[in-house]
């Protein structure tokens, strides 16, 4: 099965889901700029309180060397004091050969890996600053700098500190980030679908008003229409009452041809009819040809035009009844009964002579081969396509010897009749099926619950 693409989809749609894939971009570009300006923020911020710290230990070596080892009391941060904190700070001695160290509790026993040693080069001031492992396999920031304290001695002043918690604030920033945008998100989906159906609105105005003129409801399009959409209404308006004074002249010529034709004919008919003999029997009987052949086409004419027309309704109930009351007397004599039942709301779009010729010639055709009984049932068929319009389905049934599958589609070929024994012109179904495809439907036989043949014709209805 294809499924429809994009450009298949409706209006509505496409602007909803063009909006929302913007809208889902933007904000994953803004979601990525704050994230990285957080993580920018935070590491700034971190980096200065190692300064800080760094700062004033150094202040303190340099003051009153190793012996004025910095507390926490000058730190000002509790961490440095507990084991395994991740906040750490360590003095070595390197101008002898002990190199002693000293270092805050929270290092415990274990001592920090120097920069130096790792390769990490010297900024300007002789400083380093890089990422090593340290106690427990945590991964630490690490500052660190080489002074020169004179007479008391040169000492290497690290001050390291986990970088979890860096990265745990950033965690918790990025989720509440993705909550608030998934909000956002949610809200700007809201925003475009009312903007759309909002938006679009007057589309779903016109195409009311296109409908109610198909329905023979209205004869033009009324109402106040946006700027963009008021020039569409205007020549809509203007194509309607060309296609109607287009399809008015061809029903008049039509008409006057068929006048032309059929009065010539007429009087040949009836000279030859007042004159017997061979020729005129052979002339009467192709005149009468002839004749039936212009009303075929004329017929045909007719519908073609009419298949087109805007604002043709009929209601079906009525025509159906005066058929079925024409048809009981026609068949009277051999005791044929035509019933139905038809919903008084139903409607066909189209004309009312069009429909009776149509159901006219199938309800004939069954009285003609029924032995009892004909049938009649009328439903609507709503779209499943995505079509505005729905379809009547007019189903007649006959109790007759029914129609071999191999020779239903002959029985609607043009004049192509498969008992001579029956009366007609053998013009009957063609002329349903042209009738039928002018205006967009379809004639279909089939079997007969009751044991004859279905004649079921689709027109368009609502």
């Amino acid at each position: 099965m294809r499924l429809p693409s994009f450009t298949t989809r409706s209006i509505a749609t496409r602007l909803f889901l063009t909006a929302a894939a913007l809208s889902s971009v933007v904000l994953l570009v803004a979601s990525l700029f704050f994230t990285a300006y957080y993580r920018r923020e935070a590491e700034e911020i971190f980096e200065r309180r190692l300064d800080v710290y760094l700062r004033a230990i150094v202040a303190d070596v340099s003051e009153s060397g190793q012996e004025g080892r910095t507390g926490p009391s000058q730190l000002g941060d509790p961490q440095f004091e507990l084991p395994g904190s991740g906040w750490y700070w360590q003095i070595t001695r390197m101008d002898d050969a002990a190199h002693e160290i000293k270092a805050s509790r929270s290092l415990f026993a274990d001592r920090l890996p120097k920069l130096s040693d790792l390769g990490v080069p010297a900024e300007a001031g002789g400083s380093r600053r890089g990422y090593a492992l340290g106690p427990d396999g945590r991964k630490l920031r690490i500052i660190e700098r080489v002074i020169d304290a004179e007479d008391t001695g040169i000492y290497l002043v690290q001050v390291a500190a986990s970088i979890e918690e860096m990265e745990e604030l950033i965690t918790r920033f990025r989720f509440a980030l993705i909550i608030a945008f998934a909000a956002l998100a949610i809200a700007l989906a809201l925003v475009a679908a009312f903007q759309v159906r909002f938006g679009l609105r007057p589309l779903r105005l016109l195409q009311r008003e296109l409908a109610a003129i198909r329905r023979a409801e209205r004869d033009r399009i009324t109402g106040v229409y946006p700027s963009e959409i008021a020039p569409l209404a205007d020549e809509l308006n203007l194509l309607i009452g060309a296609n109607r004074d287009i399809l008015e002249r061809a029903r008049t010529q039509v008409g006057n041809l068929a006048h032309a034709l059929k009065t010539p004919l007429s009087v040949i008919v009836n000279e030859a009819d007042a004159a017997p003999s061979p020729l005129a029997d052979k002339t009467s009987e192709q005149a009468r040809i002839m004749r039936d052949q212009i009303s075929f086409y004329l017929d045909r004419a007719r519908a073609a035009a009419r298949g087109g027309a805007l604002g043709a309704a009929t209601p079906i109930a009525p025509c159906v009844e005066a058929l079925l009351r024409t048809f009981t007397k026609i068949y009277g004599e051999r005791s044929v009964a035509f019933s139905g039942d038809i919903r008084q709301e139903l409607r066909f779009l189209g004309e009312r002579q069009d429909l009776e010729e149509m159901i006219g010639n199938l309800l004939d055709n069954a009285g003609k081969w029924a032995e009892s009984a004909v049938t009649i049932s009328v439903a609507l068929e709503s779209s499943t396509s995505g079509a505005s319009r729905s379809a009547l389905i007019v189903t007649i049934d006959d109790d007759g010897p029914g129609l071999a599958p191999h020779l239903r589609a002959q029985a609607t070929e043009r004049g192509r009749r498969l008992d001579e024994t029956k009366p007609g012109s053998g013009l009957g179904l063609s002329i349903v099926v042209d009738l039928a495809v002018a205006y967009g439907g379809a004639l279909e036989l089939d079997d007969s619950p009751t044991g004859g043949l279905r004649a079921r014709l689709r027109l368009p209805g609502f």
